[in-house]
């Protein structure tokens, strides 16, 4: 792709997702989310591949969908209250713009077309899929948080927790893992929102940073399966051994960095005298963490059964990428400041 059209690309996702952020007018974050899905589909298909097409295209009626559900609930409500600010004081309005966010997040039952659409793209597209579409669509969920169905978001966060971990075990692929780690630690945000926003955001940052560090590793490595990821070892040690790391922090296994939010989460949930709740949640958090255990031994307890027909990497010269080294440190070593956030 042409630099110059993929800066202008990359620019409307970043101003779509920004102006969404900002807005206090329904309308006005609408026009954000439809900018910004306008700039991203042709990143996806960039690729020249009808497996590219169609994930785009797929993308597009799915996001389209949703945006016109979350345009007619808001005109709805706007009917009623006679202004556009994010509130929503009618049931029906209310329902469905949960229903279009939850869609455009990918949560379940919504969540059929990530994985899917992940295994179609790139991986430099599935980092952009992963956490910067997640912003706009969670920021509208933080402004109207007070005034949507608490039973519901929780129905919804636990049914994610419990899909997230089933999808993701037999899964060979590691963009299809990914797309169910994303429905799996969407459910945790789901589940404390009514509860606490702070709570919320905190889970989305720690996701989203340790999901972009995974992903650099793993366009550095060139791995999309797990017979890739078996001889990541020939191309960088060092790298494949902090892979493993990286990996039991996602799945939330202390003491590194993804065991933060889900260990406030879990004591704020039992704060509400929800016990049943939270114990569906640890338990499900085991499926999860079962195929991240099976990547990270993988990635480097194995060795292939024969030796790869490239020229080993580290006989070339490769460049540091500081950006990764960064998003490392702060993927595992950021639990000591836990009594410093302040809750």
């Amino acid at each position: 792709m042409n630099p110059y059209t993929a800066s202008v690309l990359l620019s409307g996702v970043s101003a779509g997702t920004i102006i969404t952020s900002m807005s206090t007018n329904w309308f006005l974050a609408w026009m954000g989310l439809e900018l910004n899905m306008l700039a991203i589909i042709p990143l996806m298909s960039k690729m020249h591949h009808p497996r590219a097409i169609e994930a785009a295209t797929k993308y597009f009626l799915m996001q389209a969908g949703a945006s016109a559900m979350l345009l007619f609930a808001t005109t709805l409500n706007a009917w009623h209250t006679g202004e556009w600010v994010i509130t929503m004081q009618e049931n029906v309005p209310m329902l469905m713009v949960t229903v279009a966010l939850m869609i455009k997040l990918a949560v379940s039952p919504f969540h059929l077309w990530l994985p899917d659409i992940m295994q179609a793209m790139d991986l430099m597209t599935c980092l952009i899929l992963s956490t910067w579409q997640k912003i706009a669509p969670m920021m509208l969920l933080l402004q109207a948080g007070p005034n949507l169905n608490p039973t519901l978001l929780m129905f919804l966060g636990t049914l994610s927790i419990v899909v997230g971990g089933w999808g993701g075990l037999n899964q060979p692929q590691l963009r299809k893992i990914l797309a169910y780690s994303s429905t799996a630690h969407l459910g945790w945000m789901m589940i404390i929102l009514p509860h606490s926003t702070y709570l919320t955001m905190l889970a989305l940052f720690m996701y989203m940073l340790i999901t972009l560090s995974l992903f650099l590793m793993m366009i550095y490595l060139s791995s999309t399966n797990i017979n890739k990821m078996a001889t990541s070892w020939i191309k960088n040690i060092s790298l494949t051994s902090l892979m493993m790391v990286i990996l039991l922090s996602l799945g939330g296994l202390p003491p590194m960095s993804g065991f933060i939010p889900k260990w406030l989460i879990l004591e704020e949930v039992i704060k509400h005298n929800m016990i049943l709740l939270a114990t569906i949640m640890a338990v499900s958090t085991l499926l999860s963490l079962f195929f991240y255990l099976r990547l990270s031994y993988t990635t480097s307890l194995t060795t292939p059964p024969t030796p790869m027909n490239s020229k080993p990497m580290w006989r070339l010269k490769t460049k540091q990428n500081q950006i990764s080294s960064t998003m490392i440190i702060l993927s595992v070593l950021l639990i000591p400041l836990v009594p410093a956030i302040g809750l």
